[in-house]
């Protein structure tokens, strides 16, 4: 059954599915996540496949379990840093369904509601986190300042950036965080409960994306809204550049490596690398968002994609042998 706004179609049933799995798998911090638990710093935090750690000569096993703890600690710091805007874009977009269909609006209030929860799970993530780990890391970014500059592009843009964002959450949890043996038992299970919502929210993402496609009244409206998505993932990638050296830096002080040692710049190289695969290139080769992207826009607006996204494909786990250029 379709249901109409000014816009354009809406899907109800999709949008029906997501709330029965939001109320299936609706889970609590404190009773179903974190348990009473800590964090054991002699485990590991991150999967090599996303720490990139294998890819560094010279480390002792400590000295890579504390590199891979410290993307650990960033990691879930910047899934509570995107999802402040991501809340936000979509209590804006909600607007389009207050005298619409009441279950595409229950489904992004439930969606909004969730995000709130895993921002408040992130900062008790750090919390635990930083009560064992050595002082001195610093993860400076504002996410007030990031949410404003991103809610300043095109919702095009930003639900194109958000859906990005959530199907490479769901991809780094099934083929690498989940398998992956010798993690922290309450990391894996942060990420399992985060999958399940986030699963839901890839959807509700598609399908606004899809919507707001639809009024776009030409293709110069269009070729604006690809530029802002150029625009915000350069955004990514300076905080990105910022936080792989805050955190390089951090980890060679605590680890007794010096400057001038070779490991150095080794080290702040490959995290570099790492935080662009785990936050750019793993969602941009992401077989839907390609498919889903490519249905959207021109093959002209798709090689300026390309192009933007060129410097940055080098950053792969080496051995995947995956192609990182999005296709048409």
């Amino acid at each position: 059954m379709q249901a109409t706004t000014t816009s354009a179609p809406i899907d109800v049933r999709r949008y029906a599915k997501t709330i029965e799995a939001s109320k299936r798998i609706r889970w609590d911090i404190d009773r179903d996540v974190i348990r009473g638990r800590e964090f054991d710093l002699r485990e590991k935090f991150l999967p090599d496949g996303l720490s990139l750690i294998d890819e560094i000569d010279g480390l002792g096993v400590d000295q890579r379990r504390f590199l891979g703890q410290v993307q650990g600690r960033t990691y879930a710091h910047m899934f509570g840093l995107v999802e402040r805007f991501i809340g936000a874009k979509m209590l804006e977009v909600s607007r389009d369904h207050w005298l619409g269909d009441q279950t595409a609006l229950e489904a992004i209030v439930r969606f909004t509601d969730e995000e709130l929860k895993h921002q408040e799970l992130f900062r008790r993530v750090e919390r635990l986190v930083a009560a064992d780990m050595p002082e001195g890391y610093r993860f400076d970014v504002s996410a007030n300042d990031v949410a404003s500059f991103v809610l300043g592009k095109s919702t095009w843009a930003v639900l194109a950036l958000t859906c990005h964002i959530e199907l490479f959450s769901q991809s780094h949890y099934r083929e690498s965080i989940a398998e992956a043996e010798g993690l922290s038992e309450l990391f894996k299970d942060i990420f399992l409960f985060h999958w399940k919502e986030e699963s839901q929210h890839a959807v509700i993402d598609e399908l606004e994306w899809a919507r707001e496609d639809a009024k776009l009244p030409n293709d110069a409206a269009r070729d604006a809204a690809v530029d802002d998505l150029i625009a915000l993932v350069g955004g990514v990638d300076g905080i990105l550049q910022a936080q792989a050296a805050a955190d390089s830096a951090y980890f060679l002080r605590v680890a007794g490596i010096a400057e001038s040692d070779p490991r150095a710049a080794a080290v702040s190289a490959t995290v570099l690398k790492a935080y662009r695969w785990q936050y750019i290139v793993s969602g941009a080769i992401h077989p839907r968002f390609q498919k889903l992207l490519a249905e959207l826009v021109s093959e002209t607006q798709m090689a300026k994609i390309q192009s933007a996204l060129a410097p940055l494909v080098y950053a792969m786990p080496r051995r995947t042998g995956a192609a990182a250029e999005l296709t048409h």
